[in-house]
Order: C-alpha cells, then sequence, then structure tokens
C-alpha cells in the first residue's frame, strides 16, 4: 500500500469516527475533503456538470428548460 493510499484511509476512518452518522453526504464529503487536505493532499470536491436530456438541462443539480 502507498503512503497516499494510507493517508486516504486513515483520513476515512477519522471521517467516520466524528461527527458520527446522521448527517447530510455533502456533510460527510466536506469533512472527508478537510481529512485529505489536513494530511497535505489536493481533495477536489465535486465539480460542475451540465447534462442535456430531452429538452432538460441539468445542472449542478437544478434542473433549467434547453431553448
Amino acid at each position: 500500500m502507498t503512503q497516499i493510499t494510507s493517508q486516504i484511509i486513515a483520513a476515512a476512518v477519522e471521517r467516520h469516527r466524528t461527527p458520527g452518522p446522521g448527517l447530510l453526504e455533502s456533510a460527510y464529503e466536506a469533512c472527508l475533503a478537510h481529512e485529505i487536505q489536513k494530511r497535505g493532499l489536493k481533495a477536489p470536491t465535486r465539480v460542475g456538470l451540465i447534462i442535456d436530456f430531452n429538452l432538460i438541462r441539468l445542472v449542478d443539480d437544478i434542473i433549467r428548460r434547453v431553448n
């Protein structure tokens, strides 16, 4: 196992211990990113995504009509 893998697993274990169950996924995602960044690694979070599907444009979970 590489050093980076060990650091990511350690960050995930710490995120699992604290703050505990019951939070939204976005809160856990932010906590994990913070733990990874504390270890000196880059932790990109969600990126924007645009999907055109059947006259609907999905942009970052927002639905807009395509003109």
